[in-house]
């Protein structure tokens, strides 16, 4: 596999539907065949639907930890980076991407979007929060759509 140079970051909560799930899991997919390093933050939900989709389509998916202990990453991880930063981790998100994908997702969630949204980065949400400035799409496809263009 060749990665490109682009890097995506993944905001989304751990509590989601069997919907919002499979539409991570299928993004995390897309991501991989078209070679982007993909962040998360490592744990369930959005997290782990992300890092398998990624995990089982061949690529890297770097998974920055809220504390020290690997015990709270998920299984699809390539690459863990333990913070011990609690929530204050959700700012290394936002740096280490050139766009970042927000899907569905609570205060955690619209937290990394403000972030990124501070450091001018493009933000396309999958089902997510309703703000000015943050294009919504319904389709993993239509994420990817959103990268290519934004990259």
């Amino acid at each position: 596999m060749i990665f490109s140079r682009k890097r995506i970051s993944v905001f989304g909560g751990r509590d989601v539907s069997n919907e919002i799930y499979h539409k991570a899991y299928m993004l995390g997919g897309l991501l991989s065949k078209e070679g982007y390093l993909v962040y998360c933050g490592g744990g369930e939900g959005v997290m782990e639907a992300i890092a398998k989709g990624v995990y089982k389509n061949k690529g890297i998916c770097i998974g920055i930890l809220k504390g020290e202990s690997l015990s709270e990453m998920n299984k699809y991880i390539t690459i863990p980076v333990s913070t011990n930063m609690g929530i204050s981790r959700n700012a290394l998100l936002a740096y280490n991407c050139d766009v970042a994908v927000a899907i569905s997702g609570k205060y955690g969630t619209l937290s990394e979007i403000s972030y990124a949204f501070q450091l001018e980065k493009p933000v396309v949400g999958l089902n997510s929060w309703n703000l000015t400035g943050l294009t919504n799409v319904n389709e993993p496809s239509q994420v990817i759509d959103f990268i290519k263009e934004n990259t």
